[in-house]
Parts: structure tokens; sequence; C-alpha cells
């Protein structure tokens, strides 16, 4: 039997807290001082964001955007941006300067090389988090231990491999990985970089939070200068949910309830925002199990505290999505409409323009499309997260047709 789009509205959406002050980490002003940083790299540029007005009129809304992180530093994805503004806070906290003051050129020169001496840093991944602390760490003198989960793909692993980082995949799980790292940073003295989040394991996820801001705060001024405002809705992809959370928590904070509707997306072998908000008892809930899913940067078991006590009450609807959502939305961006331009999301970066192109065109998800109002008149930002990562796995789908989507599915 086909899995098919499963979806659950936030009722706690309706009880938000009186005060946002506990998202101050991840407000404009917070998140600019990221951006500040990841300016200093002479790879830095702000990656593109594509009008896709053809599949507008197609779809019958007035606006989408999407954000194109396959640019972001030359590492087709956009989890560098996380990793390496965390290594910059700590790195500043051991020499004692505020995060302001300092800059890459600063962190990479040799006297803070000898007055810090060799620091190793150590994470566990799918492929781009790896990727990106394994690179940041490489730019700044240091050293990267990186641990993947059963079924990761050799081109992620080489990728990492490519950047001088130790890597080894082991016969667990993506949550058990992340204990596994914890438990070797702890031992050896190493650096923990992970954005998961959990009690006494909070200062690291939130700068990497804020590090993830800067592609908010690019997207905002472009579309401020296509002569528009906000988006009306945006769609977030969530594994431990940090990246969603630190999209909404920016948009919170600058917008309040004129805010964009939120909708959260997921693998549904690894749903557990959808399945925590289902349970109905305001607490995160595990999935547990290999959780098989072409949607490797999402296939996490367990929600980071930090996102959930931000989802929770901020996103309005959580989707549970099967691998065909993803696999259509990546051969969609592929084969563009008319004067739309062609781009390449990896499995991770298009499940949200899949869910779209469904809500768009099948009847059995109208409900859905009610909830969050989408109508002719709504300005939709969607972030693809990652390009071709895994170059073998994307032209199966894209090529090949592998995980097919047919009308009535969901």
């Amino acid at each position: 039997m086909t899995s098919k789009v499963l979806w659950v509205s936030n009722d706690r959406f309706k009880n938000q807290p009186d005060t946002m002050e506990e998202l101050d980490y991840i407000s404009e002003k917070s998140i600019a001082q990221a951006t500040n940083f990841h300016r200093s790299f002479p790879q830095y540029a702000i990656t593109p964001l594509h009008e896709l007005n053809q599949l507008a009129k197609a779809f019958q809304v007035k606006n989408i955007w999407l954000k194109d992180e396959s640019y972001r530093f030359g590492l087709n994805a956009f989890k560098v941006l996380g990793g390496s503004f965390a290594m910059a806070n700590y790195l500043s906290k051991k020499l004692g300067m505020d995060i302001k003051h300092v800059n890459f050129e600063l962190l990479a020169s040799p006297e803070v090389k000898a007055k810090l001496g060799e620091i190793t840093f150590i994470t566990a991944t799918d492929g781009n988090h790896g990727r990106g602390v394994a690179w940041a760490a490489r730019q700044l003198g240091q050293k990267a231990v990186v641990y993947m989960p059963k079924g990761s793909t050799a081109a992620r692993f080489d990728n990492i491999k490519a950047e001088g980082a130790a890597v080894s995949i082991t016969e667990l799980n993506y949550d058990d990985t992340v204990r596994q790292a914890n438990k070797h940073a702890e031992e050896n003295g190493w650096v923990l970089i992970q954005d998961a989040a959990w009690e006494g394991y909070k200062d690291i996820p939130a700068w990497i939070m804020q590090g993830y801001g800067t592609i908010m705060g690019e997207a905002i001024q472009q579309i401020s200068e296509l002569g528009e405002d906000k988006p009306t809705h945006v769609f977030l992809q969530a594994g431990v949910g940090c990246f969603a959370a630190s999209m909404l928590g920016y948009l919170v904070t600058k917008y309040g309830e004129n805010r964009p509707v939120a909708v959260v997306v997921e693998p549904d072998k690894a749903a557990c925002f959808y399945k925590s908000v289902a349970a109905g008892d305001g607490n995160p809930h595990a999935v547990t199990g290999m959780m098989e899913t072409i949607m490797a940067g999402l296939a996490c078991g367990e929600p980071s505290t930090l996102s959930w006590d931000i989802l929770k009450y901020y996103a309005q609807v959580f989707v549970s999505c099967p691998d065909y959502v993803t696999a259509r939305g990546m051969r969609i961006l592929a084969n563009p409409l008319g004067n739309d331009p062609q781009v390449v999301s990896g499995e991770s970066g298009a499940v949200g323009l899949g869910l779209l192109s469904m809500l768009a065109e099948n009847k059995a998800l109208n409900a859905l499309k009610e909830k969050i109002g989408l109508d002719e008149h709504s300005k939709i930002l969607i972030i693809s997260t990652e390009g071709d990562t895994d170059v073998v796995g994307y032209q199966n789908i894209v090529w090949n047709g592998a995980y097919p989507y047919e009308a009535g599915n969901s």
C-alpha cells in the first residue's frame, strides 16, 4: 500500500507565550552577527533567490520564491553556515573575545593557532553538516572527526574525506551516532559541533541556529529588492528541527503576528515533529529505527529541545511526506516551465516544493490547503537546502524516475 501525505494542525499555536524574549538569540539583531562573520570568508556570496513565475501561474498562487543553497561556499548545501559560526563562537570564547569583534582572517591566523593549539571538532552527520564542519575546521587550521550513520552514501563520505576529516560510517542510526560522537568527545576532550540540543548541551546548537539565520536574512532582503514586503507562507523542512526553528524564529521576532504561515515538512519515516504534535501532550516524541528515506539530511528521530520549544508554539501545520513527494519536487525543479530557471535540488531540498505541487493539484489535500489559506494571493518562500550532494541518487530520481508519484497517492 502506498504511503500518503499526512498532516496535523498545531493546536498549541493558539496558546503562544505572552513574550518572545526567549527568541532573542535568533532575532534579526543576533543573526546579523552571524552574517557579519560569514561575510568575512573569502568564499561568501549571497545565494540566489529564484522567481518561479511560470510555476506560480500553474499552481494558481501569486509568487513562488526559491532560495537556492546549492551555491553556499561551494559546498552544495547550507549546513556550513551553522557549523562555522558555532566553531567561531567556541574559538572566540577560548580567546576571551566577543564574537562581534572576530572574523575569519583572525581565527585562521598563525598567531591564534599558536595561542589555542590544535583543537579537534567532532560531529555526527548524514553528510552535509559533516562536510561543512570538516571544511570549516580545515579553513581554520583545526582538525575534524566525523561519524556517519549506517546507510550513508559513498559520495557524501568521499566529500567529507576530501576536506581532510577523519570520517567513518557506523552501524547505528543517526540519533545513536550522535550519542557515540558525544561520548567520544567527552572521552577525548574534543568539541562536539551538533545542532541537536539536549539538557546540558544548548550553547553550540544555539550558535548553529544563529548561523543558519543568515539564509532568512538574505532571503528577506532579496524579496524586498523585488518590491515585495514578505512572503505569506514559508515551507520549512525539519530533521532535528534547528533549521526550521531558526528560520521561523527569525520571522517571529521580525514580524510578530504578521509573520508568514509556517508549514513544517518531514519524511514520513522520520516525522518526529508530526508525531509529537499529533500526540497532543506538549512533549517531544521520538521516532526509532533506521528511518530509511531518501531525505537523508532529515532522517533524524529525536527533536532538538531548542527546536521543539519554538516549533510547538509558532508553526501552524506539520506534514509527514513520503519519499515520492520530494522526488516529484526534484523533477519539477529540474524541468522548469517557460522562462523559469532550472534548479538542481537534492532529496532534502525539494520536499517543500514537492508538497506545494500536490497542494496545487490533488483535491485529497484540499483541507490542508484551506487550513493554511493557500490561494491566488499567496506568496510562498521555499528554501532548497542542498543540491545534488549524492549525484548517483539524484540522477536515479531525475533521469530514471525513481520514487514515482501517482495522482491520488496523497
